[in-house]
């Protein structure tokens, strides 16, 4: 495994330079296990490079799948993951977490000590979780690796189950270690105990949609850990003013009611993001998939209503679930820091152009913006309680109130009733999820299923749920948007005027308004109407049996002889 490869030098060279007053240390030729990890401050500085591996926001609001498309659809959508790239196997920074651990008792500081060991029990398990999702069984290590531990360095993959439950010891000893002061920017006990739920629900529900059996075990982790964090952190949900939900993802400063840990933008370090920039320049747009999801506001689903399935915008935003308009460009939105009404002019692949995230224009540009990022917040927290509570069967009116119906009432919508939902499932969802767990509580756990995909849109978490759930065949499209009868006008800001033109061959303009060609500058499901579609030109196709975990690295299995094997379905060029 060459990437296991690196000096101690190296490293302390990497985790020293991010520092501030990395110079007034020692001098890294003297830096040694015996003069190093001596204080809480070369703890924390040493501790503080774990954090690299902390998920980037760009590349989280912009993970393309069922709900939301871009210009690149990107590789696991396309089926372009190759045993010939990386893939993502990277081992550095295991060593030095591992490293840290065989050389944090140098420190006298005791409590400093417990913490920061914390931090890196924490980081362990965050870096194997990152790995078993893509992977599935890779190699445990929890010492570091010199170039003559043959037998380490070329052991063959451990099962996921040792792998993760290494990981959920490790989380037991963050939670038991960290602080419990709250910090956006640093862990404490209770991100352990959300990366918990993120991590048990994960492999829960993997292991029980892929039958690979033992999924209880995990779930009932995910509860155990979900009321410790409901009962005893203290946080809660952001709900000030008239657009609490929208307002998290524009905050220059996290709201720390709500938020567990984020990753800091700011204009002083320099630190910057470019969210509003991709979504624009991308042409990221939302499914009518997604848009059908959204209840109306009065708590009834819009499969209810005749007719539901070509509803037209803007008709289809009106009386719908709040969260739909602080998420998607409706009309009557106003960019903060403007006041001019904003049209929908169908720049967005499908039509629906997101608005979350999106905050004041001086923002707009690459990488202006430095709203944080949330990293982990309550909401999922309570969206991973209650779905294992109904994977398990054990859901019940009062587990709904503590967690889901405190995320709708919010967002200012009626609460979930279990014996309302579970006696009538959603017919769209019944068929959207196919694979959904039939028994009792269907109804319920398609409910939350629900909320999970509206609560959490566009912050990385989708790819992974249809992953976990095996609804792979969800990721290869169609990729619909709005719906349009035909050419003619159409007005798309419900203000009494048409302001948007569709077009076959007689070109049809509008005063101040957007005209498009129909087959040319925008493509319909059935050719001259219907749906706006997306890539209608790709022949996409979604492997049962190898797509839900990535390839390993044919260099990897080259350099291990073979002792590595591949995941199945999948072949490389190794020989082996």
């Amino acid at each position: 495994m060459k990437l296991l490869y690196i000096s101690i030098i190296a490293i302390l060279a990497f985790g020293l330079s991010a520092c501030d007053d990395f110079l007034t240390l020692n001098p890294e030729d003297t830096l040694s296990p015996d003069t190093y990890f001596s204080s809480e401050n070369e703890l924390r500085l040493w501790t503080n490079s774990f954090y690299a591996q902390m998920d980037e926001a760009d590349g989280q609001a912009g993970q393309n799948a069922d709900d939301n498309i871009d210009n690149a659809l990107g590789a696991i959508m396309e089926g372009q993951r190759d045993p010939s790239s990386e893939n993502g196997w990277n081992w550095s920074m295991l060593r030095k977490i591992n490293y840290y651990l065989q050389n944090s008792h140098n420190c006298t500081d005791l409590e400093a000590r417990n913490h920061y060991d914390g931090v890196a029990y924490f980081m362990r398990a965050y870096f194997y979780f990152k790995k078993v999702q893509r992977y599935g069984d890779v190699p445990w290590y929890n010492q570091v690796i010199g170039s003559a531990d043959e037998e380490l360095l070329y052991k063959p993959r451990d099962s996921r189950e040792l792998v993760m439950d290494s990981v959920m010891a490790d989380l037991d000893n963050a939670i038991s270690m960290l602080r419990t002061s709250k910090s956006v920017s640093t862990v404490t006990k209770w991100t352990a105990l959300a990366l918990k739920t993120r991590a048990a629900l994960y492999e829960g529900t993997y292991r029980k949609y892929h039958n690979l059996g033992n999924a209880d075990k995990y779930l009932k982790q995910v509860v155990d850990a979900g009321k410790d964090f409901i009962a005893n952190s203290g946080y809660g949900l952001y709900n000030e003013g008239d657009k609490s939900y929208r307002d998290l993802f524009i905050s220059d400063d996290a709201k720390e009611t709500e938020v567990i840990l984020t990753r800091i933008y700011s204009i002083e370090s320099n630190l910057r993001h470019g969210i509003p920039f991709n979504i624009s320049n991308m042409r990221q747009g939302f499914t009518k998939d997604f848009m059908n999801h959204y209840l109306m506001a009065n708590g009834t689903r819009i499969s209810d209503n005749a007719g539901w399935e070509t509803i037209q915008y803007p008709a289809e935003t009106v009386n719908r679930d709040p969260r739909m308009a602080q998420t998607v460009l409706c009309p009557g939105y106003i960019q903060p820091g403007t006041s001019g009404k904003v049209t929908n002019d169908i720049s967005a692949l499908t039509g629906y152009k997101c608005v979350k995230f999106m905050g004041e224009p001086e923002f707009d540009g690459a990488a202006k913006a430095i709203s944080d990022w949330p990293l982990f917040r309550t909401a999922e927290v309570y969206l991973n309680y209650a779905e294992a509570k109904a994977e398990l069967n054990e859901l019940s009116q009062a587990d709904l109130d503590i967690s889901i119906n405190k995320i709708r009432q919010r967002a200012n919508m009626p609460g979930l009733n279990l014996v309302a939902a579970n006696g009538n499932p959603d017919p769209f969802l019944v068929d959207y999820y196919s694979n959904v767990t039939q028994n009792s509580n269907t109804g319920v756990l398609l409910e939350i299923r629900r909320e999970r995909t509206i609560e959490l849109a566009l912050e990385g978490f989708r790819q992974w749920d249809l992953l976990r759930w095996k609804e792979g065949q969800r990721f290869v499209g169609p990729y619909y948007g709005c719906y349009f009868p035909g050419e003619g006008t159409y007005d798309m800001d419900n203000d009494g005027k048409d302001d948007l033109a569709l077009w076959v061959t007689n070109e049809i303009t509008i005063p101040g308004g957007t005209s498009k060609q129909i087959g040319v500058d925008i493509k319909l499901s059935d050719g001259s109407s219907g749906y706006v579609t997306a890539f209608e030109s790709f022949d996409l196709d979604w492997n049962e049996e190898r797509d839900y975990l990535w390839p390993i690295p044919t260099d990897e299995r080259v350099l291990s002889g073979g002792v590595l094997s591949q995941n199945p379905g999948w072949k490389d060029s190794s020989g082996y």
